[in-house]
């Protein structure tokens, strides 16, 4: 896959890359990652690339020439089918069906933000998608980029050691992960729950099921609207909940 990214801080994109999963996919090669910055294309001597707004108010906002200018030279770069993805708050929310269906492309291009943002017109001649992390403020859309960059990478075919690693990843099927332990068995009187370590693979995996519901529907429960539960998930959630509640009622009784 080829990913390249537009960015007036290169440097902070190619630094924070070299390091885990994405830096061993681009050390095995399967993954190429370029940065250009659009002050490259910038034609005074200050490589201005941002503007005063038209009709007044704070900040400044990037121009349209050395942006295209950036984006189309990257664009020739990339294989057919690739896309153009801007990363702005007004984009539709990245999340894991958004990450697999970019891992799909043979390649895409993320231009990130600074200050205001972009010239509308700039979003509407390049733009294939815009992404928004969520409803919140960044400084720059460089760590958005870094982001989507390595939850897509993951997924590729080779980057995982295990690839069971990404399918049992958080939100892989709409669920969020069941809890994880490791050794040792019993820390300050805490134990690993027995099942885990009692060897039977099919109870691991109900436990390990039941745990993914039971958190969703207790932490993220507007996920679980999106999935259609089976007869043996429905069950696994109905006896989470009554414990749950049981607990609860347990607690508030001491």
């Amino acid at each position: 896959m080829k990913i390249h990214i537009i960015s007036l801080f290169p440097e902070l994109i190619r630094d924070a890359s070299r390091y885990g999963v994405g830096g061993r996919a681009l050390e095995k090669g399967l993954v190429s990652l370029e940065c250009t910055s659009p002050r490259d294309y910038a034609t005074d001597a200050y490589q201005t690339v941002d503007d005063r707004p038209y009709g007044g108010g704070p900040g400044m906002v990037l121009k349209v020439e050395p942006m295209t200018e950036a984006i189309e030279a990257a664009r020739d770069g990339l294989p057919a089918g690739s896309r153009v993805v801007f990363l702005s708050p007004q984009g539709r929310i990245f999340n894991q069906d958004v990450a697999r269906e970019m891992a799909d492309l043979p390649g895409f291009m993320l231009v990130a933000g600074r200050y205001e943002g972009f010239d509308e017109r700039l979003i509407e001649r390049q733009a294939d998608d815009e992404l928004s992390l969520g409803d919140f403020v960044v400084s720059g859309g460089e760590t958005a980029a870094l982001v989507v960059v390595d939850a897509v990478v993951r997924l590729l075919p080779g980057v995982l050691g295990d690839a069971e690693s990404a399918a049992q990843d958080s939100f892989s099927d709409q669920l969020l992960d069941y809890p994880h332990y490791t050794r040792p068995e019993v820390v300050d009187g805490m134990e690993v729950p027995s099942v885990l370590v009692q060897g039977n693979h099919e109870a691991i995996r109900r436990w390990r099921l039941k745990q993914a519901l039971g958190r969703t529907w207790s932490r993220r429960p507007e996920l679980l609207e999106q999935r259609q539960l089976t007869k043996d998930e429905q069950i696994l959630l109905q006896e989470y909940v009554a414990e749950f509640k049981a607990q609860a009622d347990e607690a508030d009784t001491q």
